[in-house]
């Protein structure tokens, strides 16, 4: 069905300015296991009917051309979603569209949403979870996972608006801050060191490095941040440009040794290198194809077992039969969870089964502005399970030692978010403009969600149906 829904008004021209902060302490002191318990019950019990709902183009510049191994993009173009109940509730939700990952584009995304906006109008009052899971019926599978995500986030909101509850206690009440890391995409050497140098300056102490297109210029990039900011810790992301081979000799390179080196590599650069860098990354994320199950296998263990280096799982886990082969195969050591791969509730699931199947998680996103990425991040500090556990790394430890170190471990991140090494939830601080009013605040690299009802962020938007 053909849409042509009003575009929301430009932006104000400004990003929110961050402002140093060194220690913000949490809400909740004490360790809470992860749970969705409070989610659980307002599925359960929350009835709603909504009264209209309508999604618009959300579009929004890059303050610079965002590149990674698979796509490169200048500006965000997701659609938003604004769902308002019958007691005048409104929720929100934001459907990201990223070239060569989300299935769906633009175009398609608003023309599904709006037509699930169409028939939610006609239900009568539903229980919450009888609402996602008509929404899920509507939009299934991978195809339309971005659009589900967007409208679920909506349904929820509204819902936690309706009952004065914040999301960040919604689904959980762990914490309400999280510490992010800081994507450095696929740029020259000299750009990447003027950006980790201008990251460094902002007190952010993990870089994501966008790797995988040319293994020779990603050698040059690692060294030439390690010159200018020697003592942060990084996560290499190949987004899928890597073979299992080519993986493992970027490891071992950064290591210090040339007993692996492959004959395309520049004999010069990997000698220079191996003298200077001689570092490790905290992860590897999706070092191989997505759909190389074998050689993301093959690449966790020999980079667990011979470097200690942990390998996350993202787009080679789309939906929760992934995250099963995943985790039945030992194929990863860490899930990355990213709403817009397969929906809010979807998502939740994968999360219980990563705990339960003693796997890590990330969080991350696509290029989100921060009603998406605001959803994400209430959910990861809520839950509290997107954070570094020695355990994937050394799973000999008995069960005993294990557990009374987790207690310590625990508390000890709760109260010091720098631990969080494991949360990518950067994207909205590099887009040059922000279209979200209220919401989290930001302090570099610190995120703090307030006691606003819901998400507590919003657009602005005219005449909404």
């Amino acid at each position: 069905m053909a849409m042509n829904p009003s575009p929301i008004p430009k932006p104000q021209t400004h990003h929110p300015k961050p402002t140093r902060l060194h220690s913000i302490p949490s809400q909740s002191l004490q360790p809470t296991k992860p749970t969705s318990h409070n989610f659980t019950n307002l599925n359960q019990n929350f009835k709603l009917k909504v009264q209209s709902a309508e999604a618009r183009p959300l579009n929004v510049p890059l303050i610079a051309p965002f590149t990674i191994a698979s796509s490169r993009i200048e500006r965000v173009e997701n659609a938003a979603i604004r769902v308002e109940l019958t007691d005048g509730s409104v929720g929100w939700g934001e459907a990201p569209v990223l070239p060569f990952v989300t299935a769906e584009d633009q175009g398609i995304a608003l023309e599904m949403a709006n037509e699930v906006c169409m028939v939610m109008g006609s239900w009568e009052e539903l229980r919450l979870g009888d609402v996602l899971r008509e929404i899920g019926a509507v939009l299934q599978g991978h195809e339309f996972a971005s659009v589900r995500a967007g409208m679920e986030m909506a349904i929820i909101d509204a819902a936690a608006q309706s009952s004065c509850i914040p999301l960040w206690r919604l689904f959980g009440g762990v914490s309400n801050t999280i510490t992010t890391d800081i994507t450095i995409p696929i740029v020259s050497a000299e750009s990447a060191a003027n950006l980790a140098l201008k990251y460094r300056r902002q007190g952010f102490a993990t870089l994501k490095l966008k790797v995988g297109k040319d293994l020779n210029a990603d050698i040059q990039v690692l060294e030439a941040i390690r010159l200018v900011y020697p003592d942060c810790e990084f996560i290499l992301d190949a987004n899928e440009g890597y073979t299992a081979t080519e993986a493992l000799e970027v490891l071992q390179i950064l290591q210090g040794s040339d007993s692996v080196m492959s004959q395309t590599m520049d004999h010069e650069i990997i000698t220079k290198c191996i003298a200077d860098v001689g570092v490790t990354p905290i992860l590897f994320e999706q070092p191989v194809a997505k759909d190389d199950f074998e050689g993301l296998g093959h690449v966790s263990r020999v980079a667990r077992e011979k470097f200690g280096v942990p390998v996350a799982a993202d787009e080679s886990c789309r939906c929760i039969s992934d995250a099963k082969r995943i985790a039945e195969g030992n194929l990863a050591d860490v899930i990355n969870i990213k709403l817009a791969k397969s929906g809010v509730v979807e998502a939740l699931e994968i999360i219980e089964l990563a705990i339960a199947s003693g796997l890590q998680l990330m969080i991350g996103g696509m290029v989100e502005t921060r009603l998406a990425m605001g959803f994400a991040g209430h959910l990861a500090a809520g839950m509290g399970c997107f954070r570094f556990s020695p355990f994937c790394i050394f799973p000999h430890i008995t069960f005993l030692f294990a557990s009374l170190l987790f207690e310590f471990v625990v508390m000890t991140m709760i109260l010091e978010s720098a631990w969080a090494r494991y949360i990518d939830l950067d994207t909205p601080l590099l887009l040059s403009e922000d279209p979200v009013s209220g919401g989290y605040e930001v302090f570099d690299a610190v995120y703090k969600f307030r006691n606003s009802r819901g998400h507590g962020g919003s657009l602005c938007w005219d005449n909404p149906k």
